[in-house]
């Protein structure tokens, strides 16, 4: 039987994971402290608006795919007092709270490391500076797609991508919110309609599309891995995949159905239908 061995969330787009016992899910199938700040260029700090939802397209802040050296940062979020800390090579870059004066201390010591970087000429073009600290602390909106979702991916398939790349590959490579073990590599691939993780239902989504941002190292920041070329070489996928998608289902509940909504732990099984 599948099951949950690790979880995390991203407070802030594009920084360090963290590494949780359990994550909340909410009704609206995003895991509660997720993606709840980003750093945005100057000329992107409003967001579009994609029928209706705000959304805002990584391509327009800073994040791994265009920014490797940020996955080198260590970032600590506290929920309750709203504060952060950001440490590179064991030193506080900065520390400070969500106020107007601390996003924008916040900001200008990312500018300073990311421009100290070999891919600062990126955030010289015009209209990215100043950076904009952007969001609440607490609504998790600066997810890839508009749509609310949580994302998983089975450590059978990371091990099976080191295997044909020749070295250890880390699931934070993926920024998956659910990481599994006990299944067969690609399985999740495989999963289709409706997909139970603990006391939580889900319904699946698409395949996740890989990116160069994973091919950054999660602790030096250095582009040491061919994940996409690997995964459509080696491993003959039309795409590179590694992954998928699930959107809140239905949750039992003492008075019948509830949506979705609620608590994933550690050890947690799961149960799919395969294809």
């Amino acid at each position: 039987m599948a099951r949950v061995v690790s979880l995390y969330r991203h407070p802030i787009k594009g920084l360090t994971p963290e590494h949780r016992d359990s994550l909340t899910v909410q009704p609206d199938g995003r895991v509660a402290g997720d993606r709840v700040l980003a750093f945005r260029f100057a000329d992107a700090a409003e967001p579009e608006h994609r029928d209706g939802v705000d959304h805002w397209p990584k391509a327009k802040g800073l994040a791994l795919q265009d920014f490797p050296g940020l996955a080198a940062l260590h970032t600590r979020y506290d929920d309750e007092t709203r504060r952060i800390r950001i440490e590179h090579a064991g030193a506080t870059l900065v520390e400070a709270d969500l106020d107007a004066q601390g996003r924008r201390d916040l900001a200008d010591a990312l500018s300073e490391f990311v421009l100290a970087t070999p891919e600062g000429r990126r955030l010289r073009r015009p209209g990215r500076l100043p950076l904009v600290l952007v969001g609440d602390g607490q609504t998790p909106r600066f997810h890839d797609r508009a749509r609310g979702y949580v994302s998983v991916h089975g450590r059978g398939s990371v091990r099976a991508l080191g295997e044909a790349l020749g070295m250890g590959i880390d699931d934070r490579r993926f920024r998956s919110n659910i990481v599994i073990d006990d299944a067969a590599a690609w399985q999740e691939l495989e999963w289709t309609g409706e997909v139970r993780v603990g006391d939580l239902t889900f319904q699946t989504a698409g395949p996740i599309v890989r990116c160069l941002a994973t091919h950054a190292n999660p602790d030096t920041g250095v582009r040491d891995a061919k994940v996409l070329t690997t995964l459509t070489g080696a491993l003959a996928q039309q795409e590179p995949t590694l992954g998928r998608l699930l959107l809140p289902g239905w949750t039992p509940s003492d008075d019948g159905s509830t949506p979705g909504g609620g608590v994933i732990r550690i050890g947690d099984e799961v149960r799919a239908h395969l294809a």
